[in-house]
């Protein structure tokens, strides 16, 4: 078995880092760059980093806090990226080249293209030609319609394609994406497993790395996913917010159960002062 890896995802909504279930229902959970820095002391593999604010008003609304309240999407990963000693993945309201050089000039070194790669199919092709293949992964939002038939949506989950994953893939893959992240709508936030038949539908369709995303609400879900659908990565957000030391105890599952993993390590913090 390659190497596999296991990816924590944070969600942005307008300043604020959120729980999402089924794309509707948003909690807040805290600061960016605060989550962004456990992560790192946590030697995750990667992390993905998806903006799914409706407007580009960006404003925590806590003026009580001890750090400066960022006003733009790039200030956001300019501090992020200073916290982040790991690849660093970006989503979300990336429309244009300029948009998606921004992000890249501001401390990422992927981004993850959605609606805009439904919209604007040149764009990914475009992109993958001046910035190379590695840095440009498309994501796909998948809704089932059917028993073992899924449909692409856009525009935060709201708006169908007709178009199917698989097919979707294989197409932003000829246009030069080095990399998809399959999610479902149907799993976000669920905590119930992934869906595996659409991730693998994904996987037996591309050559390109795939990360499935989309369900993980125990350490298992993630094992059951690479037994039965075979991504080069797996990734969650829910489970990595609200389980103390959550990279490392799911690197250690998966490293115990003889998956080709990370092997698991947390980064110990010396106060001022300590000996």
């Amino acid at each position: 078995m390659a190497s596999v890896r296991v990816i924590p995802v944070i969600l942005l909504k307008n300043g604020r880092v959120v729980q999402s279930k089924s794309f509707s229902r948003h909690q807040v959970l805290g600061n960016a760059s605060l989550i962004v820095s456990r992560f790192s002391n946590w030697y995750a593999d990667e992390l993905i980093y998806l903006d799914i604010s409706r407007h580009k008003h960006y404003d925590l609304k806590r003026d009580d806090l001890n750090f400066e309240n960022k006003s733009t999407i790039l200030e956001i990963i300019e501090d992020c990226s200073r916290q982040c000693f790991m690849p660093l993945t970006v989503g979300g309201g990336i429309r244009t080249v300029k948009d998606v050089e921004d992000r890249l000039r501001s401390g990422a070194d992927k981004v993850a293209i959605n609606s805009e790669a439904f919209r604007n199919p040149a764009l990914i092709k475009e992109c993958a030609k001046r910035f190379g293949s590695q840095c440009i992964v498309v994501s796909i939002d998948a809704k089932k319609i059917s028993n073992n038939s899924w449909e692409v949506f856009v525009g935060y989950g709201k708006e169908p394609t007709g178009e199917h994953p698989d097919e979707w893939a294989k197409k932003m893959q000829a246009m030069g994406a080095g990399e998809i992240i399959i999610n479902s709508i149907d799993q976000d936030g669920r905590g119930k497993g992934f869906d595996v038949d659409l991730v693998r539908s994904v996987v037996e369709a591309v050559e390109i790395p795939v990360i499935a995303l989309g369900g993980a609400g125990e350490w298992r879900h993630f094992a059951e996913c690479l037994d039965l659908a075979y991504p080069n990565a797996v990734a969650a957000s829910n489970i990595f917010q609200y389980t103390e030391n959550s990279v490392y105890n799911a690197n250690k599952y998966l490293f115990e159960q003889n998956y080709k993993v990370r092997k698991p390590f947390i980064k110990t913090i010396i106060a001022a002062g300590d000996n």
